[in-house]
């Protein structure tokens, strides 16, 4: 007879849920970087540094905004938005745009799973798990 054991799955999901925290944090210092970068790019020099020319770009870094949260299909996630002040014209991320919560996928996503049933309580219509045939079709 098979002896039953919970201590390697219990390591299993605890390794599993720190492998995604480490996923979300480095995506969210990922695009914590990015947004930077943008505006690195707006104001043609890096945090911290003077304007060279007299002709370059008048704007300057005013701190950050508050936390924001936004919504990956891994896991939400917060940053914050640099700003800008003293642009001829309002600075707006490209990479994060001003009431943007969500990305795309996720913004999909919603709807579908209300179509499925989700509001309902219906979980297997809505995220239907792969068959053994769909799993060994995917493997091969």
């Amino acid at each position: 007879m098979r002896k039953k054991s919970t201590e390697t799955v219990a390591a299993s999901s605890s390794t599993w849920e720190t492998l995604e925290a480490f996923a979300r944090q480095s995506m969210q210092q990922l695009l914590q970087r990015m947004l930077e970068e943008e505006v690195d790019g707006v104001l043609g020099r890096g945090r911290y540094e003077r304007r060279d020319a007299v002709d370059a770009v008048a704007g300057y870094r005013n701190g950050f905004g508050k936390w924001r949260r936004l919504s990956l299909s891994s896991g939400t996630i917060t940053l914050r938005r640099p700003r800008v002040r003293g642009l001829t014209e309002r600075f707006e991320s490209r990479l994060l745009p001003a009431f943007k919560r969500r990305t795309e996928e996720v913004g999909r996503l919603l709807p579908e799973l209300y179509l499925h049933g989700l509001a309902l309580g219906d979980f297997d219509l809505a995220l239907p798990r792969p068959t053994r045939d769909r799993a060994r079709s995917r493997a091969a």
